[in-house]
């Protein structure tokens, strides 16, 4: 395909503190604009400080780069990988500009979020057209790759996670372990900003996918982390509540599975593996929490293989389900920022 070579690959991030001095500075980056009162930022803080005020995804992103630069050269596609992330550093206006400067002229852009809404695709498009503002004449072209939620390797992943954790619980309880899928909440006024309940049927489609592939007829998907003022409503049920209901039905162990997060940072590491973990032992609920995919080889193969299907005009890869005709639409892939449906609305 004519013009459809790359010199480079962007992996594009949200980004995260890696001192105990950067952690305010950071949310006050992520929030700017949003009016949120700074005593509710000094109580986000408390999160990031129990770790030292170090967020683990940027170092999940630097061994994950490693594991790209492998995959690449393993497939005789050598080509640097830049860093840049939307609020923290390295920056995205940062990577793009040391792009140019090197001479780079089209670069693939993998981004940390395998879904789409604004918050996880569209605003990565609007990092793009920062990134190449900030760079000005000479920026190179940056592809944004295509949402990942159903690519094989990201069910497969998630999937031997779940078996992994289920081995972590007393043997005695792994048979009756309630599966439970999580993602992060939104407002519910943006759930259709990109496509109608876009977002929330694509989580529902991998998780069952996900499901399948592990062995599970029989699971459940909720939602987590979300913030805000509580009159606003958010997509529902909450991970907590849902917990408190099972207890009360008298489930005795869960799989809790983050499908809707790629790494291991603070939502999960915080969210799931501190609050909802001691909330389970509280009601005397046995806790396995599934691993994400991280720096995991496969997740590496999975972004050189979106970035193969542009380069070949090759057909998205898709896991092969019974229900694939119910398959949401696969969307995201955007050059130099521009949109990639009429449907998405920028900020």
């Amino acid at each position: 395909m004519a013009g459809s070579g790359f010199d480079a690959v962007l992996l594009l991030s949200f980004g995260g503190p890696e001192a105990p001095e950067q952690v305010m500075p950071f949310l006050e980056n992520v929030t700017r604009g949003r009016g949120i009162p700074r005593e509710r930022l000094a109580s986000v803080a408390e999160h990031y400080l129990h770790f030292g005020g170090v967020s683990p995804i940027n170092g999940i992103n630097r061994a994950l780069i490693a594991q790209l630069e492998a995959e690449l050269a393993d497939r005789d596609e050598a080509m640097p990988v830049y860093f840049g992330n939307r609020n923290w550093e390295p920056y995205v206006e940062d990577a793009v500009r040391a792009m140019r400067d090197n001479g780079i002229g089209r670069a693939a852009v993998f981004t940390t979020s395998a879904w789409g809404g604004y918050s996880s695709c569209t605003q990565y498009i609007e990092d793009i057209v920062r990134g190449r503002d900030a760079a000005g004449p000479g920026a190179p072209e940056l592809v944004k790759l295509r949402q990942y939620f159903d690519h094989p390797l990201f069910v497969e992943m998630f999937a031997e996670s779940i078996d992994d954790a289920a081995r972590a619980l007393p043997e005695a309880l792994r048979a009756e372990a309630r599966l439970v899928f999580t993602a992060h909440s939104i407002p519910r006024a943006a759930a259709s900003r990109c496509g109608t309940d876009l977002y929330a049927r694509q989580v529902a489609y991998a998780s069952r996918l996900v499901a399948a592939r592990a062995g599970y007829a029989d699971y459940d998907q909720v939602w987590q982390s979300r913030s805000g003022p509580p009159q606003v409503p958010w997509l529902e049920p909450d991970v907590g509540e849902h917990l408190s209901a099972l207890a009360d039905s008298g489930v005795k162990a869960v799989i809790v599975c983050p499908v809707g997060f790629v790494a291991d940072h603070i939502e999960v590491v915080w969210d799931l593996d501190n609050e909802l973990r001691a909330q389970a032992q509280e009601r005397g609920i046995a806790f396995a929490r599934a691993t994400t995919p991280n720096a995991d080889r496969r997740f590496a193969r999975l972004a050189v293989d979106l970035i193969d299907e542009v380069r070949d005009g090759r057909e998205p890869i898709r896991s092969a389900s019974p229900q694939a005709s119910e398959a949401p639409p696969l969307q995201g892939h955007s050059v130099d920022g521009a949109l990639c449906t009429p449907r998405c609305v920028r900020g």
